[in-house]
């Protein structure tokens, strides 16, 4: 067993002072007011919440997703737990039919052996199944057509992992399938895409529930065509925000929240393999990307991803707006947790529920995490 006292407990809806028993990888109690013997760590005040939750994010620490291997992962789910990621979707890119095959399976490899660090928790495939008009940082040579055969072979056996696609419902045959995915229970998002906002409010009938980087890569708001992201404002789809001041500035990003409420938003990275790295070349679905300054950009000057980690995340929007810290740190943990359907067991701070947690200071600096209740960082 261990006690982490002397710290403020960060819930769903307060922050206050207290202390957390853990034992056999999950949370005992909240303030217990018996004495045991076990293992004791000092919070010295520092917060604790549940561990960030990123449901997009494609590589860190110099690996990527499309390495196709579990070492690959496993020094992703490394590199970010330092940073107060303690569970992840690893996000495979538009690239060949077989090379998302041989993510997919090297993922559920990893789901089913466990990692070193952050838990893997599915699989969010973000394409091929996209726009060639709302490309991105995605590579055109490799769009696939929306179809039910074309989906199962890219996933091959391991349907039970895909938690969440990215589609561009426009596309023709995208119907059919977001109906087949829906039934699935996989969340369907929509994202590179340039449907009308006609055509996104028939695909949220149809089953699409959440969208991919808000603000980037879809239909801007326009008062005569609200486009794509004025569906997602005129309806209670979920929606993610990559909060690093470059994807989105700062006044578009409050305007944002004020309009969709914070339960309906999620902190994402949307991390490239150039994450926690220095500047220099790197590469995103087989395109040399350049990092520098914090920005990660194609050779023709699109943004690849990006370079952001939850803590900073998290940071950015304490910084630049007035909300509590409980409702910021709600975005990055339970909003996903519901996301990807373990918000009976991850996500908040409640007795019986997975310890994956971290103990941070005022500004956000990660000083410890925890991993199905094991320490796997420390830095106090």
């Amino acid at each position: 067993m261990l006690l982490i006292k002397n710290i403020k407990i960060v819930f769903l809806d307060n922050t206050s002072e207290g202390s957390i028993l853990i034992e056999n990888n999950r949370i005992k109690a909240i303030n217990p007011s018996y004495e045991v013997d076990c293992d004791v760590i000092d919070g010295k005040g520092l917060y604790l919440s549940p561990g960030f939750i990123d449901v997009h994010i494609h590589g860190a620490g110099g690996y990527d997703t499309m390495d196709g291997t579990y070492t690959a992962l496993n020094e992703i789910a490394k590199t970010i737990v330092k940073h107060g990621t303690t569970s992840f979707l690893p996000t495979t890119m538009t690239v060949s039919a077989d090379d998302i095959n041989k993510s997919v399976e090297a993922i559920a490899y990893a789901v089913e052996e466990g990692t070193d660090g952050a838990n893997i928790l599915g699989v969010h495939l973000e394409g091929p199944f996209i726009s060639p008009d709302m490309i991105g940082a995605q590579n055109p040579s490799f769009i696939l057509k929306p179809t039910i055969e074309n989906f199962k072979k890219i996933v091959g056996d391991n349907i039970r992992i895909i938690k969440a696609i990215t589609i561009a419902p426009e596309v023709d045959g995208a119907k059919e399938l977001i109906k087949f995915l829906h039934q699935n229970e996989i969340v369907v998002s929509i994202g590179h895409s340039k449907a009308t906002y006609e055509e996104a409010i028939d695909a949220i009938n149809t089953g699409v529930s959440h969208s991919t980087h808000l603000f980037n890569a879809m239909t801007p708001l326009h008062h005569r065509e609200p486009g794509v992201v004025g569906a997602i404002f005129d309806t209670s789809i979920t929606t993610e925000t990559i909060s690093d001041g470059i994807h989105i500035a700062y006044p578009s990003l409050r305007s944002a929240y004020k309009i969709k409420g914070l339960d309906k938003v999620l902190l994402v990275s949307d991390a490239m393999m150039a994450c926690c790295m220095p500047d220099g070349d790197y590469s995103l679905g087989g395109q040399k990307v350049i990092m520098k300054e914090g920005a990660a950009r194609l050779t023709n000057g699109s943004l690849a991803g990006s370079v952001l980690t939850l803590d900073k995340a998290v940071r950015n929007v304490k910084r630049n707006t007035n909300y509590a810290l409980h409702e910021i740190i709600k975005m990055a943990t339970y909003n996903a947790a519901k996301h990807c359907k373990v918000e009976n067991k991850k996500g908040l701070i409640k007795e019986g529920y997975d310890a994956d947690l971290i103990l941070f200071d005022g500004n956000i600096n990660v000083k410890l995490a925890l991993v199905n209740g094991k320490i796997v960082y420390k830095d106090i």
